[in-house]
């Protein structure tokens, strides 16, 4: 019998796109050197780039480029992409790997868009509903951009599983973190979880 195909896994990024030193980016080039999984990365926007909307319609398009099981691997305002996404999904997904969500409901660290811009690219309210996947959130005590009580109370509704990754801060560059190998054990660990689901 022949094994079951791997998946790709399919980067999203978050509202800055693509970071020469980011544990996203770093990720994508491992997984091309390991040739263990595929993997493609939502492109930047080249407008409109605080619509949710057109975020939301770069990663079905992304999705529907790529045959066969898909894994989303989101970061920050990526995930809220993902997840308004999930609101009405166009393709089957095998799981979703979430890392460090931004919460677009609150005001963001000076730098980032206001409240009033989110609100305007159609960002709030974040859906509360489950996901059609099974999901893990990999969430940060410390992230200026997501409190700890928020997110998880986000991936409970979510329902996802919750990973407490401590003291990481956004787990971008300013933070500290270039490469973050952790990110291959989680997706292998989120497709042990999925085929564990799968029916015999």
């Amino acid at each position: 019998m022949n094994a079951a195909p791997q998946p790709t896994i399919v980067i999203v990024p978050g509202l800055r796109d693509h970071v020469a030193d980011h544990w996203q980016t770093h990720l994508a080039a491992d997984l091309d050197v390991a040739e263990r999984y595929d993997s493609v990365t939502v492109p930047p926007l080249e407008r409109d780039k605080l619509s949710r909307h057109a975020r939301v319609a770069a990663l079905d398009r992304m999705l529907h480029q790529v045959d066969g099981p898909v894994v989303l691997v989101a970061h920050s305002a990526g995930v809220m992409t993902t997840v308004h996404w999930a609101q009405n999904p166009t393709r089957e997904v095998a799981g979703a790997l979430l890392v460090t969500p931004a919460d677009l409901e609150l005001r963001l660290p000076e730098g980032y868009p206001t409240t009033q811009e989110l609100d305007d690219g159609g960002w709030t309210p974040i859906p509360r509903r489950r996901l059609p996947f099974p999901t893990v959130v990999a969430a940060s005590r410390t992230d200026a951009l997501g409190g700890f009580r928020r997110i998880t109370g986000m991936a409970e509704v979510w329902g996802a599983r919750v990973i407490d990754l401590g003291d990481v801060g956004h787990l971008n560059p300013a933070a500290g973190y270039g490469p973050w190998p952790r990110a291959t054990q989680l997706i292998d660990d989120l497709l042990t979880m999925t085929s564990a689901h799968q029916p015999a």
